[in-house]
């Protein structure tokens, strides 16, 4: 973001209503953010896990995709671009996904949804023109790519997100996680899914532009329901063990490497019925057949000190093993956490290393991840 001017910079739709509750504002993705409000980044993270946060994620990429035939060669050429079950992905559900290149990294991760004629799709802010053009060049002739920039997102998150929303739209209570639904709204058609970045339950509501604002002082005035901004959506996603693009994936880094095989389903898998065809399959398959080289792990520094990205790993005897990709410290765990790359040898829950911060060598103990346990509602 350094290389841009404000000027440059885009404003969401509710940058206004951001600015009326004290947010501030920063450079993210292209676009001004609210990275924190007056009751700052540690009490919107616990507040998130008690009750319930309001976050703005209108930066993020909304694409649909319409077939120009059946449904069926819409969802194999989709499937073709990544190491995902999409053909058994039922109607009204949603999954993870990961466009991947020919050398097995990540170009983005992403949440893909069908929604019975068409796909939905929402990507990563920062990769999303990138990610519009790979999928139009891929899909242009079996679909219309659309882009989507008039509506907002937002996601409510926490135990207090269904009661808040429920309140308006009744039907999401009856929805589990990774669902997905459309709904007439008093605030126009809003696209509803059970899902979040926060390891919490709650919703991603995508809803017209005209409606964003008033959608986000009702939920607002709703008991329970505060303002969060960019720094507790991060130390919330940290906690959940959750990757963040651009940081603990990217291009070079393959999903096996980054612990999210889960995502990976049998049938793509060597002796599945849809093995491979995917880009970087070679590698990838390689790699769930016999391991990676390096894997990421979750760290928890045994310091007060927080173990920042960029911090080096070595072994207690000086060979260095990795690096952190995300660190901070953990609201609701009372400690700092972290994650990095290590060598697969140096990966066991248990291990001790040493991660260099402003010199001095401190301890640091591979960890399961998540650091705090999830609540989806299954």
């Amino acid at each position: 973001m350094a290389d841009l001017n404000a000027s440059d910079l885009k404003q969401l739709v509710l940058h206004d209503l951001h600015a009326s509750l004290g947010g501030k504002m920063v450079p993210f993705a292209g676009y001004f953010m609210p990275v924190q409000y007056p009751a700052g980044v540690m009490t919107e993270h616990l507040h998130t896990r008690a009750a319930a946060g309001l976050f703005d994620v209108s930066h993020m990429g909304q694409v649909i995709l319409r077939p120009k035939g059946d449904m069926a060669t819409l969802v194999a050429a989709f499937e073709a671009l990544m190491p995902v079950d999409v053909a058994s992905l039922a109607e009204g559900r949603q999954r993870y996904g990961l466009f991947t290149n020919e050398q097995g990294g990540i170009l983005d991760d992403l949440m893909f949804a069908n929604r019975g004629d068409h796909l939905f799709v929402v990507v990563n802010a920062a990769c999303k023109e990138a990610d519009v053009a790979h999928m139009t060049a891929h899909l242009s002739s079996v679909a219309t790519v659309e882009h989507i920039t008039d509506r907002a997102l937002l996601a409510l998150q926490g135990p207090g997100a269904e009661t808040a929303l429920a309140a308006w739209v009744p039907g999401v209570a009856e929805m589990r996680f990774m669902d997905v639904r459309v709904f007439d709204t008093a605030f126009g058609p809003m696209w509803v899914s059970r899902s979040g970045y926060t390891g919490e339950d709650g919703f991603e509501i995508s809803v017209p532009d005209g409606g964003a604002a008033d959608l986000a002082r009702t939920l607002l005035a709703t008991n329970g329901v505060m303002p969060i901004g960019l720094g507790a959506r991060d130390s919330l996603r940290l906690e959940a063990g959750l990757c963040l693009y651009g940081h603990d994936i990217d291009s070079m880094t393959s999903p096996v490497e980054a612990g999210i095989t889960w995502a990976i389903q049998k049938s793509r898998r060597t002796g599945g019925d849809r093995a491979g065809g995917f880009p970087g399959a070679e590698r990838i398959l390689h790699e769930l057949n016999h391991g990676p080289e390096r894997r990421r792990v979750g760290l928890l520094p045994q310091t007060r000190a927080p173990m920042r990205e960029g911090t080096q790993l070595f072994d207690p005897d000086g060979t260095p093993l990795g690096e952190v990709t995300s660190g901070g410290f953990g609201p609701s765990v009372s400690a700092p956490v972290a994650m990095g790359y290590v060598v697969a040898s140096h990966a066991t829950p248990g291990t001790t290393l040493e991660g260099e911060v402003r010199g001095k060598r401190m301890p640091v103990i591979v960890t399961p991840l998540p650091f705090h346990p999830t609540t989806y509602k299954r």
